[in-house]
């Protein structure tokens, strides 16, 4: 029974898991998507959203952590355009697709990836102008919300 246990194993030892996590992240957030078994997505996933959400709060101390997580590539591209780029949106980032069984031992196979992020705000972001960033993500707003805050 495993009552109480916490995450997966993945049949590895905790140093190499980690690197496992940090491996996977890095190469997602270079390339937007990446190739990997069912059970490796599935315990990346959670991890890349948090370090993403961490990475948007445009914090010192969240830079860095996540930077300290990441390749130096991976962090930029993180900061500079992905982060940003999903600022008007509160989480689910990612997507797993499945794929076909690989062809040497039939393991379940899944892609990772990205979702499309707002290309326009994360060009303002690097352009430095917050204001013009607040007024975007406030435009970001579903309509239902906008047509109560009128009513009242």
């Amino acid at each position: 029974m495993r009552h109480g246990v916490f995450g997966q194993k993945l049949g590895r030892s905790t140093k190499t898991r980690k690197s496992l996590l940090h491996n996977l992240s890095s190469a997602l957030l270079e390339k937007g998507k990446i190739t990997t078994t069912v059970a490796k997505a599935k315990f990346a996933r959670p991890y890349i959203e948090k370090l993403i959400t961490k990475a948007r709060r445009n914090s010192l101390h969240g830079q860095r952590t996540v930077s300290s997580l990441l390749s130096s590539k991976a962090f930029t591209r993180l900061t500079r355009e992905i982060a940003p780029g999903f600022a008007a949106r509160n989480g689910g980032y990612t997507k797993i697709i499945r794929l076909d069984n690989r062809q040497g031992d039939s393991a379940e196979m899944a892609r990772l990836e990205l979702l499309e992020w707002d290309k326009k705000l994360a060009k303002v972001t690097q352009a430095g102008k917050k204001r013009e960033i607040a007024k975007i993500a406030r435009s970001k707003k579903p309509a239902t919300t906008k047509k109560h805050t009128e009513e009242t």
